[in-house]
């Protein structure tokens, strides 16, 4: 198992480096410039004195003869007094303006001219705009129309100055080798998956070693496992270690809601990796975009999805593997994924990333306990005989939930006890001291949760008890026993499979005992004792009538099995049903009458430790082992009769 990214020294200081940087041009300095250009034409000619006359006067001063040198425009005419005409009046307090030597003024229609020179009227042509109006006309609508562009369509599409055909490129992360800080070193748990990468760094550093006798690196490599189990952590240590570009993306990321746009991606993100080999293509979350194909569906989404994995297995085919370019995939339903894409040739190589063992759970905690202050009695072999099942992610959580534990309690190191409190935290939720409970349900947890530890410290080959608390925790948690594995498991026996369903059902067994009508608090115990009963008789072949046959299967062991499952066919007949379930129920009925058979010779103990349980809230070990020391009863039971059950209610 591979730490977490919240392990790694460097977690959180990667820098992102694009592969082509794009040059764009600011609105506002075109429009700043535009207008630096008016100022200064402004202030380099000076307005000159120039009279501006109505066109009225303009032809009295041509019949007059008072005016020479006149320049006809498109719209105004120009022209020099023969004799300076004076300016008009000033204002008060005002210097008077100089005499005016030329004049202007704007043309009028012959036609019109002649008609209001005819009846005597005074009348002017209408002054064109200024040269910053016009300006100022064409500048705004071509303003708007950009920050419209940049504000709304532009996001739409998805890109930069690429425009709408943007929205095809690769979203992939590019690291570079200075920005990859993970190393081999960080990842602990996982030793095989490293030693198996370890050929890929190695191809990476030096292709021309492995071409020397025809070899080639797998195209492809699948790295398979439960979540949290530092799968992402071991693709960027690769990248890590060979010091090449790393390309990350997930699967979920090549598909938009544009058709084509997922082999577009593809396509795009295979071409940034050849071009930049020797590099690492890693993409995530693998079964979003090779899931099995199908026709169950067709059209919309579906055929879109299928386009993208059909690009994907075509640039699987297409690249050369001695070019430098590896690919890292990674899944924890690899069940589900289109075998075409698990073929040889394709993801030649499948890695599997489980959860860790004890040593490995030593290591991955020594990594993360380096953060934290740690007191020199705990012991980490201990702490991970306590998680059997935990994956690098829970461990790192585990050892934060600690040192926060440690933190609310003032402490100036982290105890074994907030390690304790962690796991307790995590696997049976919250303590809810504010949940009140009557009397009587308090008693009846007490003699249900004491009847749970009695029997498991009465049978041989079980989890010894570590903790026994009727405080309430979680949604529906109303106390708990707290079992410790002594080494991890990985097959077990009739025998010991009939010993954990006695276990589950000692607290149904003690409520027996000394209440007439059984509760409620023993739901979850019944459903997890009747699914050991159906694997021993459906799976395992665990029952002599039935004989060796396997009636189901485990559908996903990444999705929890036939647990998830709603419904699935049956294949077998109404007869072996029957059978099946008169087996599950005998099963089911032994462990049940072996629980009771061990309480009744306990009868006294029970009832005494429960009212001492009534009163502390908590048993330690140490309470559990003096407890054990008073046991009447040891080593496995012989089945009571069903009505010494009854007499015993």
């Amino acid at each position: 198992m591979a730490t977490h990214d919240a392990g790694n020294p460097a977690g959180g200081t990667e820098r992102l480096v694009n592969v082509k940087h794009e040059h764009q041009i600011n609105f506002w300095y075109i429009i700043a410039a535009l207008l630096a250009v008016m100022l200064i034409q402004e202030l380099r000619f000076p307005a000159s004195p120039i009279k501006t006359i109505p066109y009225s006067e303009f032809e009295q001063l041509v019949s007059q003869g008072k005016i020479t040198d006149v320049v006809v425009g498109t719209t105004t005419i120009t022209g020099t007094y023969k004799t300076p005409e004076p300016a008009a009046k000033p204002e008060p307090g005002q210097a008077a303006p100089p005499p005016a030597q030329q004049f202007q003024t704007y043309r009028v229609p012959a036609d019109l001219a002649a008609r209001l020179t005819k009846d005597k009227i005074t009348f002017a042509g209408e002054a064109p705009p200024g040269l910053l109006v016009t300006a100022l006309g064409w500048i705004i609508p071509s303003a708007a129309f950009v920050l419209l562009w940049l504000f709304l369509v532009r996001p739409m599409a998805g890109g930069g100055m690429g425009g709408m055909m943007a929205i095809g490129r690769s979203k992939a992360k590019v690291f570079v080798e200075k920005d990859i800080k993970v190393r081999f070193a960080d990842v602990a748990g996982v030793d095989e998956a490293k030693e198996e990468l370890n050929e890929v760094v190695a191809f990476l550093k030096d292709p021309d070693k492995y071409s020397r006798l025809g070899a080639h690196i797998p195209k492809g490599i699948l790295l398979v496992g439960p979540p949290g189990t530092g799968k992402t952590l071991l693709a960027r240590a690769v990248a890590g270690e060979a010091g090449v570009m790393f390309f990350s993306i997930s699967g979920a990321e090549f598909v938009e809601m544009f058709v084509g746009v997922g082999a577009a991606r593809v396509r795009d993100l295979f071409e940034q990796a050849r071009q930049n080999a020797p590099a690492i293509v890693f993409i995530d979350e693998l079964d979003a975009l090779g899931r099995a194909r199908g026709s169950l569906l067709p059209g919309g989404g579906h055929d879109e999805k299928e386009q993208t994995l059909n690009q994907l297995l075509s640039e699987l085919d297409g690249f050369d593997p001695t070019s430098g370019v590896v690919l890292l995939g990674a899944t924890n339903r690899p069940e589900i994924l289109d075998p075409a894409l698990l073929r040889p040739g394709r993801f030649d190589r499948q890695i599997l990333v489980d959860r860790p063992d004890k040593k490995g759970r030593v290591d991955i905690l020594a990594v993360h306990i380096k953060k934290i202050k740690l007191a020199p009695e705990v012991s980490i072999a201990e702490i991970a005989g306590l998680t059997p099942g935990f994956t690098g992610a829970d461990l790192a959580n585990l050892v934060n939930e600690a040192a926060l534990l440690a933190t609310r309690r003032g402490a100036d190191a982290v105890a074994y006890e907030d390690f304790v409190r962690a796991i307790e935290r995590i696997v049976a939720g919250l303590e809810k001291r504010n949940r009140l409970l009557i009397p009587h349900e308090r008693d009846i947890v007490a003699h249900h949760e004491m009847g749970h530890a009695l029997v498991a410290m009465s049978l041989p080959q079980v989890d010894p008890v570590e903790k026994v608390s009727i405080i309430p925790r979680g949604i529906a948690a109303l106390g708990y026993t707290m079992q410790r594995p002594t080494e991890d498991r990985f097959l077990m026996d009739r025998a010991e499979l009939m010993n954990r369903m006695t276990v589950l059902l000692g607290g149904r067994a003690a409520e027996s005992l000394f209440y007439p009508d059984v509760s409620t608090g023993a739901a979850d115990d019944l459903a997890r004792a009747t699914e050991i009963a159906r694997s021993m008789v459906l799976r395992f072949g665990m029952d002599p009538k039935l004989g060796q046959v396997a009636y189901e299967t485990e559908s996903s062991p990444f999705l929890g099995g036939v647990a998830n499952a709603d419904w699935r066919p049956r294949r077998y007949g109404d007869a072996t049903a029957d059978a099946i379930d008169n087996a599950v129920r005998a099963l089911i009925d032994d462990a049940f009458h072996g629980a009771v058979a061990i309480l009744a010779a306990n009868r006294a103990l029970l009832d005494q430790t429960a009212k001492e349980l009534l009163e502390k809230e908590t048993f330690s070990a140490d309470d559990l082992k003096r407890v054990a020391g008073l046991l009447a009863h040891r080593g496995t039971p012989e089945p009571a009769a069903p009505e010494a059950a009854a007499a015993g209610t």
